[in-house]
């Protein structure tokens, strides 16, 4: 299978079972179904399309839209005339499209409809280094508000499907040419890392390197062509090509469209998917969505849930990886089950889950252990960008709340002097795009990637994250400070959506909160408390108090920590607007930018520290329609409770 490609997967499925579903789409309400057959004849007529265009082997393509299977389709057309795909961010600003398009050298581009398409087309008429005049050929999915469009180069799916299908009139066998010359070391994708610390660079993944490590996860994890998914995260992100492309590929099970971002919790409960992966935060507004729902519940449901929520906490997690429990508490549990756990599943879209994954940043152990009591086989996966989002896997009945598993197949793991985590094996990436230098520091000579996390193995060959090698650091007392632990403790409470913790070289931890506006503004209402919005509810002495009481469970469970008691937060503030990547706080994967934080927001650091009690600020704020403007505020900065260390009776 190591020998073969993408585009030659998608042809084998189709010879051995045409007419079994390959993706789904749900368009006005009812899903359609693309079968393995039809799917292989829209990559055929879009792929001869392309060809007619002179689309060239080599070249790259943008891709720019949400998951429609179109968009899917169009990744393995490129493929198949050993073209690049290049997916980008959707909800990126025209500036950093402009920036992937010039970088890529693209001059062939796809949008999802009017509002990416709009950007394409902005882009190719400015002039200087900002515009991208070469962009020749743009295609879009979907034709609502493009119909009337007539600027040149400028065609429809369906159109470009149509010149496919004259030159398969006219050339029989170029199709079958062109996927029998595919190799298996041709690059498959350039997917842009977030662009953490630095501009975004492409990442060369291989055919090979997807198919190896899509077969390794399958592998372990029993997948087949049976199973259900949900494609919902940005295809611009690797993990989303790995799962929803490679995988698909590679196992043949069935990948799933929703109708829109509004409706993925709704379209989950129709279609129960049976393989699901979802980033920390979206498990983390599942839960924030849960405590809403009852807190507006009747008393006798809020009693019945806290009861049973107990019971799960203390023997759910046994009961789902088969360790021995008592007969008392399974017949308990299987009652919660009835009565709790598995309407609440069901109404989380979870109820057939078999494998549940999440990664892309920690998560906290407490919202771990939460879905796992509830029977969610929820597990921690490894990877990056460069390592086609698949270096650790967590195997049923190894799970650890501290780990994200042992080393998948196919992959060798080791921990540098510095404590950085080194790669090598069959996901590490061909190289940078244009990048020599670049490509040259992340790979050393022996073939290891330097993945720029810092970890350690523990004693049963479990891999610990600690965090970003360069975030993590000492207090001034020499205590080891990883900020991105703390974080994941305060986002644990369904009233915290974001933190940024600082630290480093001083002598106390400090920390900026983002209020969950939903959750927050859902227990404003019921204790009759008025706001105007965002600014006004962040700052309300009420709202103050609350975040307080989550600070301060935070520092006394820290206490309990070996090491940890020094890490408590002693001041903290609650920020006047939300971290948002259009403003470049946070990347398009809600990962925070850490140094571009705290350098704007230098004067709130400074009055932390300084042990003032409030600090005014004015901030600059980009809106989607990309006007500017300033949102000012006073904060005001609280001092929380810090508990003496609780030592161990064990």
């Amino acid at each position: 299978m190591q020998e073969t490609t993408l585009p030659r997967l998608l042809v084998q499925h189709a010879r051995q079972r045409p007419q079994d579903p390959a993706l789904r789409e749900k368009e006005y309400g009812i899903w359609q179904t693309w079968s393995w057959q039809r799917a292989l004849e829209d990559v055929r007529h879009m792929a001869l399309g392309l060809d007619a265009l002179g689309f060239e082997a080599g070249e790259n393509l943008a891709i720019l839209g949400d998951n429609r299977p179109q968009l899917y389709l169009m990744f393995i057309a490129v493929q198949v005339l050993r073209g690049v795909p290049v997916p980008m961010y959707q909800d990126a600003i025209t500036e950093e499209v402009g920036f992937v398009l010039r970088d890529a050298n693209v001059r062939f581009a796809f949008a999802e409809d009017q509002e990416q398409m709009d950007k394409f087309l902005e882009l190719r008429e400015l002039s200087g280094d900002e515009g991208v005049p070469g962009l020749d050929n743009l295609f879009y999915n979907d034709p609502r508000g493009l119909r009337n469009y007539q600027q040149p180069g400028l065609r429809s799916v369906e159109a470009l499907m149509e010149l496919g299908r004259e030159r398969a009139a006219s050339m029989p066998d170029r199709f079958d040419q062109l996927v029998a010359a595919g190799q298996p070391d041709d690059v498959a994708i350039i997917s842009y890392t977030s662009g953490t610390t630095s501009r975004p660079k492409g990442v060369c993944q291989t055919h090979a390197a997807f198919v190896a490590s899509a077969k390794g996860a399958i592998e372990v994890d029993k997948l087949n062509a049976s199973d259900e998914v949900l494609s919902y995260l940005p295809p611009a992100w690797m993990g989303d090509f790995f799962f929803s492309v490679a995988q698909w590929l590679v196992a043949g099970f069935t990948i799933n469209c929703p109708e829109s971002a509004e409706t993925v919790s709704i379209d989950m409960g129709e279609i129960g998917p049976t393989f699901y992966f979802a980033p920390p935060r979206i498990f983390e507004g599942m839960l924030t969505a849960v405590s809403i729902r009852m807190e507006d519940a009747s008393r006798f449901k809020q009693w019945l849930y806290a009861r049973f929520m107990a019971l799960a906490a203390r023997v759910g997690a046994d009961i789902l990886d088969g360790k021995p429990t008592s007969l008392k508490d399974r017949m308990a549990y299987a009652l919660g089950n009835i009565l709790v756990y598995g309407p609440l599943k069901n109404a989380l879209g979870l109820s057939r889950i078999r494998v549940a994954y999440t990664a892309g940043a920690a998560i906290g152990p407490d919202l771990f252990r939460f879905f796992r009591s509830i029977g969610v086989n929820l597990k921690q996966l490894y990877g990056q960008t460069e390592t086609c989002a698949y270096v650790c896997l967590q195997r049923d009945g190894e799970v650890d709340l501290t780990t994200v598993g042992r080393p998948a197949p196919g992959i060798e793991l080791k921990i540098s002097d510095t404590g950085e985590i080194l790669v090598k094996g069959v996901s590490v990436l061909k190289e940078y795009y244009k990048r020599p230098k670049d490509t040259a520091e992340a790979l050393d000579e022996h073939g290891y990637f330097h993945t720029g996390d810092a970890g350690i193995i523990d004693s049963n060959g479990q891999l610990r994250i600690i965090d970003r090698a360069k975030d993590v650091g000492q207090l001034l007392s020499g205590a080891m400070f990883a900020p991105n632990y703390v974080e994941n403790k305060l986002k644990f409470f369904p009233q915290i959506k974001e933190a940024v913790c600082f630290g480093h070289g001083r002598d106390e931890v400090c920390a900026f909160i983002n209020i969950e506006f939903d959750a927050v503004g859902n227990w404003a209402e019921r204790q009759s408390l008025p706001y105007a919005g965002y600014v006004d509810l962040a700052g309300k002495p009420e709202v103050l108090e609350m975040i307080k009481g989550c600070v301060e469970q935070v520092n006394a469970d820290l206490a309990t920590e070996e090491g940890m008691h020094e890490v408590q937060i002693r001041r903290f503030l609650v920020l006047h607007k939300e971290l948002d990547p259009d403003d470049d706080e946070l990347t398009r994967t809600r990962k925070v930018r850490r140094g571009f934080v705290a350098e704007k927001y230098k004067v709130l650091i400074d009055a932390l520290y300084d042990g003032r009690t409030e600090q005014f600020i004015e901030t600059a704020v980009k809106f989607e329609d990309g006007r500017t403007g300033k949102v000012s505020a006073t904060l005001k900065i609280l001092e929380a409770k810090v508990f003496p260390p609780v030592r161990s009776t064990a």
